[in-house]
């Protein structure tokens, strides 16, 4: 059995305090530790004390023999047995080093389970985002209270946060390719178990990543979004046309949907925030998507530190094509036999609802992977201050691109006892990310042709 800590790992004061205000960027000095102490996205290089973690030796740079692209991601640890299984018999001995969500989840139900691996610290980008990103720590600063980045470009825009805002904005600008064509297919099941599938197609292109440009190059827009839905027949041909700004305090996001029944194309303020997503059944907001999106002004953020505790990581089982939704939906949760857990140093951040705001969720606190900035789990409170939501972003090395991003994500409602897990392109074709495509294919003006049945 692996040996575990007897301690909760340490959590960090925030480089706030050491670093000065959140508006600068660090100094030269600082930044010199990016690729040696640290790695090149600013975790730390090396393993924790008992060996648990081990150091990062550059992520997965060579695909496993015989995957090719176009197809989905081959499983590059099969001999990996589990360490360690965590269940509701003996959750609470783990407790240190699980999120209030998790201990909600095994507290509920009897079902879920944890098989814990060996941590392998797969998460790689190209060299030249780690290039970039070490010359964002110099220069990139935060702007508008938190709301928009300046002089950035490409690469991760603060590897050596200093606050809260900072870590958030990590998530949204890691490199996930200039463009990805996908299958976002999404079901929420009943209590039961039982389920009907809702299919997405989408397109995502942003072109703050596109070598040449920065933040001031860019028209203010980080991501254009596209999703239609494909199926069922009494919702095929609805879509949804995001532009997300990258200053919300500037240009706030701007939304369109076009509605086949009616044929019309119509403006849509009410796509951010708290406002259901397509076809959720109730149970993801729109900015649940991608884990977290969109603005953050009706929340202050605090950076809390970072801890070591157990994520869902490497979910290759989860992911390949051999698997399908059906062997993935159980009853409040997914196949626990599917699902991987490793233990990895996270970033952990506040989100607490400012005076005079509005959103469902008064509280959250994101656990973000170290070594790849991908938000790995959320715990979501209700109004009186009670666990109410947990969401789970089982992630994969994408070896094409290379990046490491969700392959699933489930949004737990714990009052209700329902889920909704979206992303499953099991059944499907993988990610495209050599998908070619421009600004002039997420007009409003497109619409109509692209949503037509």
């Amino acid at each position: 059995m692996l040996k575990r800590n007897s301690g909760v790992a340490a959590i960090v004061a925030a480089l706030a305090l050491a670093a000065g205000s959140a508006n600068a960027a660090v100094s030269a000095e600082q930044a010199a530790r990016l690729g040696k102490d640290l790695t090149p996205t600013g975790a730390e290089r090396a393993g924790n004390a008992d060996g648990t973690i081990p150091a990062w030796t550059g992520g997965i740079t060579t695909p496993p023999a015989g995957w090719k692209i176009g197809t989905f991601e081959i499983d590059p640890f099969p001999e990996d047995k589990a360490l360690f299984k965590i269940d509701q018999s003996n959750y609470k001995d783990y407790a240190d080093k699980l999120g209030v969500g998790q201990q909600a989840m095994f507290a509920k139900y009897p079902s879920f389970r944890m098989d814990v691996y060996t941590t392998r610290r797969s998460a790689s980008f190209p060299q030249r985002n780690y290039e970039f990103t070490a010359k964002n720590a110099v220069t990139c600063k935060l702007v508008a209270n938190g709301e928009g980045i300046e002089n950035c470009a490409e690469g991760l825009p603060f590897p050596i946060p200093q606050d809260g805002h900072e870590v958030i904005w990590n998530h949204k600008l890691k490199y996930k390719g200039v463009a990805v064509q996908r299958w976002a297919n999404q079901t929420s099941p009943t209590a039961g178990g039982a389920y009907n599938l809702v299919r997405l197609r989408e397109e995502l292109m942003g072109l703050y990543y596109k070598p040449g440009n920065t933040t001031e190059t860019i028209n203010n827009i980080l991501i254009y979004f596209f999703q239609v839905v494909e199926g069922p027949a009494r919702l095929a041909g609805n879509v949804l046309l995001v532009h997300e700004t990258l200053n919300q305090a500037k240009a706030p996001r701007q939304a369109w949907v076009y509605n086949a029944g009616q044929r019309r194309v119509r403006r849509a303020p009410n796509v951010a925030y708290d406002n259901p997503g397509t076809a959720s059944d109730g149970l993801r907001t729109n900015d649940m998507t991608d884990m977290f999106n969109g603005a953050t002004d009706r929340y202050d953020i605090k950076l809390v530190g970072k801890r070591e505790m157990y994520v869902p990581y490497n979910s290759y089982k989860a992911h390949g094509g051999d698997t399908t939704v059906k062997d993935l939906i159980r009853p409040g949760h997914l196949n626990p036999d599917l699902m991987r857990y490793e233990l990895h140093r996270v970033w952990v951040v506040e989100a607490t609802l400012k005076a005079g705001k509005r959103h469902i969720n008064p509280k959250r606190t994101f656990y973000m992977d170290e070594d790849s900035w991908q938000i790995l789990m959320l715990d979501h409170y209700d109004q009186r201050g009670e666990m109410w939501r947990y969401s789970e972003a089982a992630s994969i090395n994408y070896y094409g691109v290379p990046t490491f991003w969700a392959t699933i994500e489930t949004h737990h409602d714990l009052q209700s006892g329902r889920y909704i897990a979206c992303l499953l392109d099991n059944e499907e074709r993988p990610y495209d990310f050599a998908f070619q495509t421009s600004p002039d294919q997420f007009s409003p003006q497109s619409l109509r042709t692209r949503g037509v049945r």
